[in-house]
């Protein structure tokens, strides 16, 4: 599955007809998923910004992440993505009303170590929030470091752009 500009085009419009802005929070993918957005010229209009958050110290600073949903999920689980994703929209509301701003968020193990058997290398939760939007979703990756940082920044756009359509399209 792969995005390209023309897509991330379709995400900024959309995103723009109902006057939202994209802000992500990133902590496997390392800010991969902001670098595709803002190789589109003119993402400014509809990309706030993003955290990279890879340590759950920068989870709970920047984005609120508690520590008793860290210790009792993990980092990579549906509660911290959810926490993750609210927490970058709250992050950004200065300027913003948190109600305009969609926040998507990438927690997973991108190997080649620290998977386990439940949660094995490749193991990526990805989570949309914004007003009227909640999805938390597992994938199970395959393949090296790269791929798997890929496909999940891929998957995230892809669910960011999925949530848009069935708002307005």
């Amino acid at each position: 599955m792969d995005i390209d500009l023309p897509q991330i085009d379709r995400i900024g419009n959309k995103l723009m007809q109902l006057g939202f802005f994209l802000t992500t929070a990133e902590s496997c993918t390392g800010g991969l998923i902001g670098h595709m957005i803002t190789n589109l010229p003119g993402s400014s209009e509809f990309f706030l910004g993003g955290h990279i958050v890879y340590a759950n110290a920068a989870k709970f600073r920047f984005l609120g992440v508690t520590p008793e949903t860290l210790t009792a999920h993990g980092a990579v689980s549906k509660e911290t993505v959810r926490a993750m994703a609210r927490g970058v929209r709250d992050s950004f509301a200065d300027d913003v009303p948190v109600e305009k701003i969609v926040g998507a968020a990438v927690s997973g193990i991108a190997g080649p170590g620290g998977g386990t058997a439940e949660k094995p290398v490749g193991t990526v939760w990805i989570g949309i929030s914004g007003s009227g939007i909640a999805i938390e979703k597992r994938f199970q990756f395959e393949g090296s470091r790269d791929s798997v940082k890929q496909q999940a920044a891929t998957h995230a756009l892809h669910l960011v752009d999925e949530a848009l359509s069935e708002i307005i399209f």
